[in-house]
């Protein structure tokens, strides 16, 4: 069985002053932070007003390359963040190897004058371009901002694989939560509904991601077969018939040409995305039903009045008459007050050059692959017969070199007979956990509510898509589905951000020393 991970950490966090400092700050309401005297009317807004300064939707439309083609970031970045190319003398601002594969993509503009609506989506990842899209579809007039570019933050750098699963809870922390039913939704609503739902949009706005299906969970040690088992089990009784387990001997003839697995859970629902693509794919598509998107538009803070939500930002305001939603990941204690529920946390993807082999050599069936290491390891094939290789989660963001080096290790770890692998492009990026393991979902009791999503943990790309049409169905009406999230109890972190580079390191340490221990049990950070 796996080791109970939440319930260490949290362990760990009282351990190292997270509860002495809870009882020593005071908890304020969720829009405690109060604006400035609004100078002015507000301007009435139109449904088919363009979005930002771009008059052409269908230039917003994704499109792929062949293969990357090194240049220069357009993206602003969080300074905490970087991206690595080899040729670094040549370009000092280097593209991702996500935005170097995708044409060009011009920026929205700034919000430039005070404007009336019925939703504000601050931010522009995944989670606000997906509520938006859904509020558009329903009829409701959406402002978006996001304080740097669409696809700045995680979810245009991440490792773009589909697993299900809200955050790291499983079918088996959901069976231990909830009732059966309850339980079974919950699943269906993190698996199957999220995996179809980016399938759908893509197909009904006519965008591409290169999606593509099955992912496969690698045993790294015997041990942790029976967890995998567990795992399948537990999916099996929800109704989820879509992954089976298999061993060391089919693994490697057709999945994985690697000889330090021994089984793995192959799931048939999950698979992998560009999520970049994926992401301007959902912000064409909101654009395109007369949404307006302004990017370089950061918001500085939130109140409310009798009758509407006032969204101050750093060239105007916003006063939305129904909903505030906040799609901003990791910062959302910069809207908030009082103790967070988050602690922040970097990781890191890398890309080879083109390989000199026919990358089905390493990996025949082309599924996208996580391992169960403490560490985990996570990897897959993409364009231009390129490998794409990811992991480590850190305190404090690691430079290139040491980012490099690691990766580069694991893999040739993972593929001995991979001849001096390289890397072409590398990037951080950065995540945020919860001590339970699940997402933290929450909806203010304001007159005009106050959406919130965080805590992913570094899984979440389709659950994300499909928490931004929960936030939709929920505003209009439709179900109770986000009601389900909200009733996940989580534990307050004072100082997430502060406690973050102290934390990672004790926690990982721990486990590393309890995994030296007993390594049959499973424990991933």
């Amino acid at each position: 069985m796996t080791m109970n991970r939440r319930a260490f950490i949290s362990n760990a966090a009282t351990l190292t002053g997270a509860g002495a400092l809870a009882s020593m700050l005071p908890t304020t309401s969720l829009l405690a932070q109060t604006l400035k005297t609004v100078d002015g009317p507000a301007v009435n807004s139109t449904a088919n007003a363009i979005i930002g300064t771009n008059a052409n939707v269908n230039s917003l439309r994704p499109r792929l390359l062949q293969d990357a083609q090194h240049r220069s970031s357009r993206l602003g970045l969080d300074h905490r963040i970087w991206n690595w190319h080899r040729d670094m003398a040549a370009i000092s601002k280097p593209a991702n190897y996500y935005e170097a594969v995708l044409a060009d993509w011009s920026p929205f503009g700034n919000f430039t004058r005070d404007q009336n609506c019925e939703v504000v989506v601050v931010g522009g990842g995944l989670l606000g371009a997906s509520t938006a899209l859904h509020l558009a579809e329903a009829g409701v007039d959406v402002i978006l901002v996001e304080k740097d570019n669409i696809g700045s933050g995680a979810s245009g750098r991440n490792g773009g694989q589909l697993t299900p699963g809200i955050a790291r809870w499983s079918a088996e922390n959901m069976l231990e939560k909830f009732s059966f039913d309850e339980a079974k939704r919950l699943w269906r609503l993190a698996s199957i509904e999220s995996m179809e739902l980016v399938d759908e949009l893509s197909e009904r706005y006519s965008f591409e991601c290169d999606r593509k299906y099955g992912h496969l969970t690698a045993a790294v040690h015997p041990g942790h077969m029976g967890s995998l088992v567990a795992d399948a089990d537990a999916r099996r009784q929800l109704g989820d018939t879509a992954v089976k387990v298999i061993g060391r001997y089919e693994l490697q003839e057709e999945y994985v040409h690697s000889e330090i697995y021994h089984g793995a859970n192959i799931d048939n629902i999950g698979g992998q995305v560009q999520p970049l693509a994926l992401l301007r794919g959902l912000a064409y598509s909101f654009a395109s039903l007369g949404g307006r998107i302004y990017d370089g538009t950061k918001v500085n803070s939130i109140k409310q009045d009798a009758s509407d939500a006032i969204i101050e930002t750093e060239r105007g305001v916003i006063r939305a008459s129904k909903a505030v939603v906040l799609g901003v990941h990791g910062s959302t204690d910069e809207f908030i007050s009082g103790a967070s529920t988050t602690v922040p946390f970097f990781t890191y993807v890398a890309v080879t050059p083109p390989l000199p082999m026919d990358i089905k050599e390493l990996i025949p069936s082309g599924f996208p692959i996580y391992d169960t290491q403490l560490q985990i390891d996570y990897y897959r094939a993409v364009r231009g017969n390129r490998l794409l290789f990811g992991g480590q989660g850190t305190g404090n963001s690691w430079a290139p070199r040491d980012v490099n080096n690691y990766l580069l290790d694991r893999i040739r770890t993972v593929f001995p007979y991979l001849e001096k692998p390289e890397l072409e492009y590398s990037w951080g990026g950065i995540s945020d956990l919860t001590l339970n393991g699940a997402t933290d979902a929450r909806k203010s009791d304001d007159n005009v509510p106050v959406y919130m999503v965080h805590g992913w943990s570094g899984h979440g790309v389709a659950q994300t898509v499909r928490i931004g049409k929960a936030i939709s169905d929920d505003l209009t009406g439709r179900n109770h589905d986000f009601s389900m999230l909200t009733s996940i109890d989580h534990s307050n972190i004072p100082l997430g951000s502060y406690f973050s580079p102290v934390a990672i390191p004790l926690i990982k340490g721990a486990l590393g020393v309890m995994s030296t221990f007993n390594p049959a049990e499973m424990v991933s950070f």
